[in-house]
């Protein structure tokens, strides 16, 4: 995947192979996908989603999943998350397959899907209540998470209290709670207007910079992708193939200025390329 430059990229296979070649190996990476491919249906029927997807996250990374809708971005999330098996190929995280949902991933989704009749801090302290943790521990940890994105005062304020991008925030939060070894993001701000989504774009990569986790991020996004990720993957419409991969060399942190930035809209374009190349933008 290690490509700093902004030349050309070749067609989608050859970018295929060059990621695998060039990727960090198992031992430094928290995340590898060999070689998977995944048809509902079973193998040889059905739809194929995913045609041998193969891709490395080195430990700490941000890597952004971008494509088109039905290109098969949420289709890897669940693959990595433990809730769908692979037709063909492995997933591993940490050298070790991926073959059911673990305690050691985190997971967001669009919706923070938060409990109405539990207030903040109580939504945070659910995972550990789920698996059954020291309540004193999760407690403490529950409330310097809350300090960390700003909801100090509002531990004690329902859902229902809280806008939308607050109430993203406590789920972010829950989905660090347990101190998992890698975070998946499901299109987490796709409901939010533009200006509340920007300001969690800063958001997050302010908590990602803190904590140092290993996240992967699915967005339809370009410019998401590229204000938020060490390395983006641009995916073709189905069959799910990976188009381009590449590293964002950008300095962080990143104010949203850089969105007005010659070498923004460089990466941009790329993104855009790969995705046009592949049958276009949704």
């Amino acid at each position: 995947m290690e490509d700093c430059g902004l030349v050309s990229h070749a067609a989608a296979d050859a970018s295929a192979r060059s990621v695998a070649a060039t990727a960090p190996s198992i031992n430094d990476s928290a995340i590898a996908v060999d070689d998977v491919s995944l048809s509902y249906g079973g193998k040889g029927a059905g739809v194929l989603a995913l045609d041998r997807i193969s891709f490395d996250i080195p430990d700490g990374s941000f890597v952004a999943i971008v494509g088109p809708s039905g290109c098969g971005k949420s289709t890897i999330l669940k693959i990595l998350a433990g809730l769908l098996p692979p037709t063909s190929g492995q997933a591993r995280l940490r050298g070790s397959p991926i073959t059911g949902p673990r305690r050691d991933i985190g997971v967001v989704f669009q919706s923070p899907v938060l409990f109405p009749w539990r207030d903040v801090l109580a939504n945070v302290m659910l995972p550990g209540d789920v698996q059954r943790l020291d309540k004193a521990e999760m407690r403490q940890r529950a409330l310097d998470l809350v300090k960390l994105v700003g909801l100090s005062g509002f531990e004690h304020r329902y859902p229902r209290e809280l806008s939308g991008g607050m109430q993203q925030r406590v789920g972010i939060i829950r989905a660090l709670l347990h101190d998992p070894a890698l975070l998946l993001m499901d299109e987490p701000f796709g409901a939010l207007d533009a200006m509340t989504r920007e300001t969690m774009n800063v958001e997050l990569q302010r908590i990602w910079m803190e904590r140092k986790k290993t996240v992967l991020f699915i967005t339809h996004s370009t410019s998401e992708a590229v204000f938020l990720a060490d390395r983006v993957i641009a995916m073709t419409p189905r069959p799910g193939r990976i188009a381009d991969a590449f590293v964002v060399d950008l300095p962080r942190p990143r104010p949203l200025e850089v969105m007005n930035t010659p070498e923004f809209g460089a990466y941009v374009k790329r993104v855009r390329v790969a995705l046009n190349s592949g049958g276009g933008l949704d």
